[in-house]
């Protein structure tokens, strides 16, 4: 089917009007720049998701895939100008499994996760995001493990097979135990799944603090500028000799330390940081 010449002119004149929009759009509406920036931060990752799917399925659903991911994604912190320094990545330990957690603020959290991590190390995320489109299969390619969150019981039995794995594959595993995205400048209290899994393998944990992106990206304010983001590897904290009984005393104190941690690096060389006290700030943890 042609088109007469007339549909011709308008489809122009629209790609001219876009051409005029977009760019006026940019520099003068901040809340468009964040929706661009948005836009293609997720559409970017998706696209080097097709790229990553041919070379990791050589391999299959292996571990030794996240090299792949991570390699393909490193690049994308200079796009947005955010500057990542990591500090503390001794404390990893070198030759042994155990359970990374970490706070969670938004999916910007991907870059400072594949500044710092560790070999062998796949995060476990919520089902959804295997359905994802590509980038659900590249993560599954990878080894990432999903949890339904709404089936207590399926949780239970993935976190007891991961266990096993921990032990029988040297795997480490990474765990957002706020369970879901915090915009608000703290930190929400940590569910205790991540402390009965290395409660139960009887692994160490890893605490990894990111700084407040709040000087940068804002989602309510519809702000996303360029920022600089430090990522803190706090030292492990052993669970030899620990039952279930000890969990809950166990996320208090690991999540009472990176509270602190975090408060400490969001303020540092900036001096405000008031969007950090929270009034009746709780460091319970729960289920």
């Amino acid at each position: 089917m042609e088109l007469w010449p007339g549909a011709w002119t308008v489809l122009l004149l629209l790609f001219l009007l876009l051409l005029i929009l977009l760019p006026t759009l940019w520099f003068c509406s901040p809340s468009a720049k964040y929706f661009f920036k948005m836009a293609f931060y997720n559409g970017w990752i998706l696209f080097l998701a097709v790229l990553a799917i041919p070379v990791c399925a050589v391999r299959g659903r292996n571990v030794e895939n996240m090299k792949i991911l991570r390699l393909m994604l490193l690049h994308v912190k200079y796009l947005y100008g955010i500057r990542v320094e990591v500090r503390g990545a001794h404390h990893f330990p070198p030759s042994q499994p155990y359970v990374v957690v970490s706070n969670h603020q938004s999916s910007l959290d991907l870059l400072g996760m594949m500044e710092v991590l560790p070999g062998r190390c796949v995060p476990i995320a919520k089902r959804e995001l295997l359905w994802a489109g590509s980038a659900g299969l590249a993560c599954w390619l990878a080894g990432v493990i999903f949890i339904d969150r709404k089936r207590t019981g399926d949780a239970i039995s993935v976190m007891s097979e991961v266990a096993q794995t921990l032990l029988t594959q040297d795997v480490r595993v990474w765990v957002f135990p706020e369970g879901t995205r915090n915009h608000n400048g703290s930190m929400l209290p940590f569910k205790r799944g991540a402390f009965h899994l290395a409660v139960q393998a009887q692994v160490p944990i890893v605490p990894i603090v990111m700084s407040s992106y709040q000087d940068f990206y804002c989602k309510k304010e519809r702000r996303f500028t360029s920022g600089r983001c430090q990522v803190r590897v706090l030292p492990p904290v052993p669970t030899e000799g620990l039952t279930p009984d000890d969990v809950p005393a166990l996320a208090d104190r690991v999540r009472h330390s990176m509270l602190t941690v975090f408060r400490e690096i969001s303020t540092d060389g900036r001096g405000g940081g008031d969007y950090l006290k929270k009034p009746g700030d709780v460091s319970e943890a729960r289920l």
